[in-house]
């Protein structure tokens, strides 16, 4: 109030300096008249002395109106005097009487702060609409900057420690150091955190021990007071990771994740007095069915420095969560949400006078994907068994050879751990199913013991290898080969070379054929897989038409889906160096050549579409978290058209007759032939490191294709595993059938 008396008594008095300047500049212009008046009179009698006369009689009567009568101008500034002094009164009367306990108090406030709230994050689905990854309520413990004094936080600290004790819960303790038979040590892998601990922003001293550092947080905590080690080791913990977090005004601090709603309501009735401590509402992400889609649909996690210093403008908080990989990292401006926001205003005191919402809460989207849960789980489930046996078959190969001290004793597939298969949805290039072997329970991401196994086991189970795994694709690239050649007229369907079963035009680059298969023409050694035929065939048309054609095809090229996957590698255009003979190589499907099985199922899609190639994509559509609103759809029957080939449908035919041929009378007869449905495809065996890889591709129905389908075994020698693989996929597409049905009828189990 005091303020607001030293404010009245401030303006009053400039209103009187207003006032007197006002009637001071009225003064000067009427004695300036007068002057002039004067002044021009002077003049006039030097030129007329007879005017002179009538002119002094003339001023002298305007003077004395002048005196008697108000001017235009004084009046003018006698009025503008009266509003302004209006106005004033108008304003204090405003300020002292209608809101003079509000202003009273906004006159003494020091400071607004503004707090973030949590952003509900925005749920994964299949194409049915089944949760892949949803969101459930669940409880933080928070301490809020705002509410807490500097000297009670140690205080506060210590109190709900002991209340998380008591109840057997745990809260977050991100200090590496123990304390254990009565000395501090560090924990295990706590390099990282001490040289933070040691670096200038914090204690600014190298090679302490545990104990120096705990009794360097000790003193920058101001925690001398604390006599218990153990108490003092967990106040210094959360104090750390406070200051790590970036604890603020703007910025609370979860003190416990995931609490039990037990948990809440001992610690609500405890902290009933203590403000600074908040239960929170929060949606923990929960992920129904942790081995269907590991690979594809990623997992959300704690924001890391480097993220934060990424993201930061966008306005994420580094206590916020975000995609670490997969769909979740991939559609992650979709799925964040936005956070709310609250305006808190305090006064010099420390005393909360108001709180307001200035931005409302918006959760994320709701993302829809192409993925089939049933094929997805067959493909899964094939993929494995698959691996498995041709790994068993492999061992038993290797056994069978030593025994009768044959000359080949290993790469027979006894080293085949992995593999990925792909199904594509022709109508426009959807991922209906996308598996990776070995597959993994990505619900135990954050299981220490199950995450330990993730990042070390050597067949590297988080590896997506149906996305990421780039492979040589062996005789699967034939029918590239045999389109381009055909298209820039190398050879027609008819054209005849003899097998004779090594192929040495270059002495450098000699290719060997399975059989000898004499004169053949290009259905035949497509049927047959002649390395001959194709290597001729590929000198003739030339590396660069080669890789020109196949790039349209989508292989070399990223194919358009939503999250990571890796471009692959084109001989002749990737190659660091080239040599004219490579070209014999690239044209079988080796040299430089290595593709993802999700390009290989793009390529063999592309050539059943007619040469026109879609973007191959995962998501079907994303809405609003109520569902209620469409933000993106991807129209089955509406693709989008990334390339044409430009190959005409006539030589499109000739090879989709050839690829037919390959089941019919040729490496898939007596395999994926035997499926009962007239179908195409083209199996592939590509020379590595340990024994071969083994591809199969194909397209299904032959007439009117709808799905494509690939799938390789990394080392899996023969190539009928992978074709068993397929065949389940088609199972479950075509026919309808369950896991349980499939695992039955082909597995025995």
């Amino acid at each position: 109030m005091d303020s607001l008396k030293k404010r009245r008594k401030k303006m009053i008095k400039n209103q009187d300096k207003i006032v007197d300047n006002l009637v001071s500049r009225a003064k000067k212009k009427e004695e300036k008249t007068e002057s002039e008046s004067d002044s021009t009179f002077d003049k006039i009698s030097a030129i007329n002395s007879r005017s002179t006369i009538n002119s002094i009689n003339n001023s002298k009567r305007k003077k004395k109106e002048k005196r008697d009568t108000i001017t235009p101008r004084a009046l003018l500034c006698l009025i503008l005097v009266v509003v302004i002094f209006a106005l004033f009164a108008v304003r204090l009367f405003n300020w002292q009487i209608v809101h003079g306990e509000e202003y009273k108090k906004l006159s003494v406030a020091s400071t607004s702060y503004k707090v973030t709230s949590q952003a509900t994050r925005g749920e994964i689905l299949d194409v049915k609409g089944n949760g892949l990854a949803v969101n459930k309520t669940s409880y933080q413990i928070v301490i809020n900057r705002i509410y807490l004094n500097d000297n009670d936080m140690n205080d506060v600290i210590v109190a709900l420690i002991g209340i998380m004790q008591k109840c057997g819960a745990k809260y977050i303790d991100a200090l590496p150091i123990s304390y254990t038979d009565g000395a501090y040590v560090f924990d295990e892998g706590s390099a990282g955190d001490v040289e933070y601990i040691e670096s200038e922003s914090m204690l600014n001293k190298e090679n302490l021990t545990a104990g120096e550092i705990i009794e360097g947080l000790k003193e920058r905590y101001k925690a001398e007071s604390i006599t218990d080690p153990e108490t003092l080791r967990a106040v210094v913990s959360v104090r750390y990771n406070m200051e790590k977090r970036g604890f603020s005004y703007e910025q609370v601090y979860v003190f416990a994740d995931e609490v039990s709603s037990d948990v809440v309501a001992i610690v609500s009735e405890s902290t009933q007095t203590v403000p600074a401590v908040e239960i929170r509402t929060t949606n923990e992400r929960v992920i129904k069915n942790g081995t269907l889609v590991p690979h594809i649909l990623g997992v959300v996690g704690a924001m890391s420095e480097e993220e934060y210093e990424d993201r930061k403008d966008d306005g994420y908080q580094l206590n916020d969560s975000i995609g670490k990989f997969g769909v979740e990292a991939g559609l992650e401006e979709y799925l964040r949400g936005e956070a709310g926001e609250k305006t808190i205003t305090k006064d010099a005191d420390g005393n909360i006078i108001s709180e307001k919402e200035t931005v409302k809460a918006k959760p994320g989207n709701t993302v829809y994907l192409t993925i089939d849960p049933n094929v997805q789980a067959v493909a899964n489930y094939s993929l494995a068994q698959n691996v498995a046996g041709a790994r068993k078959a492999g061992q038993a190969a290797v056994k069978e050879a030593k025994a009768s001290n044959a000359k080949q004793q290993s790469k027979l597939g006894e080293d085949c751990i992995a593999g990925a298969a792909v199904m594509l949805d022709l109508r426009d290039f959807s991922v209906i199913a996308a598996a990776s072997a070995p597959g993994y329970d990505i619900s135990k991401f954050y299981d220490a013991d199950y995450s330990k196994y993730l990042f070390t086991d050597s067949s590297i189970p988080m590896f997506n290898r149906a996305f990421d795994g780039a492979f040589a694709p062996g005789s699967s690239f034939k029918p590239c080969t045999a389109l381009a050649a055909l298209q820039e007229g190398v050879i027609t369907e008819n054209t005849e070379i003899d097998c004779t079963g090594v192929y040495d035009y270059y002495k450098d680059d000699v290719v060997n054929c399975m059989h000898t298969h004499g004169v053949i023409n290009m259905t035949q050694a497509m049927a047959g897989s002649c390395n001959y035929y194709f290597a001729e065939v590929g000198r003739r048309v030339g590396i660069t038409t080669m890789y020109l054609y196949a790039e349209k095809l989508g292989l070399g090229v990223k194919t358009g889906l939503e999250v990571s996957e890796d471009a692959g590698f084109l001989a002749g255009r990737d190659s660091t160096q080239w040599y004219e003979g490579n070209t014999v190589q690239a044209a079988i499907g080796q040299s430089d050549n290595t593709f993802t099985p999700v390009q290989l199922a793009t390529y063999v899609a592309t050539i059943a579409n007619n040469g026109v190639r879609y973007k191959t994509h995962l998501v079907r559509k994303i809405v609003n978290y109520e569902r209620d609103e469409t933000i993106l759809y991807n129209d089955p029957n509406k693709p989008t058209v990334v390339a044409k080939t430009g190959i005409s449908q006539a030589n499109i035919n000739k090879v989709k007759k050839s690829m037919r041929e390959v089941l019919k009378s040729g490496t898939a007869e007596d395999t994926a032939g035997k499926y009962p449905m007239e179908y195409a495809g083209k199996t592939g065996t590509a020379e590595n490191a340990g024994s071969d890889h083994v591809t199969f591709i194909c397209f299904a129905p032959y007439d009117k294709p709808k799905v494509a389908i690939a799938v390789i075994l990394e080392h899996g020698s023969k190539s009928r595993f992978a074709q068993y693989t397929a065949m389940d996929m088609m199972d479950a597409y075509f026919k309808g059938k369950t896991l349980a049905q499939v695992k039955k009828s082909r597995w025995g189990s």
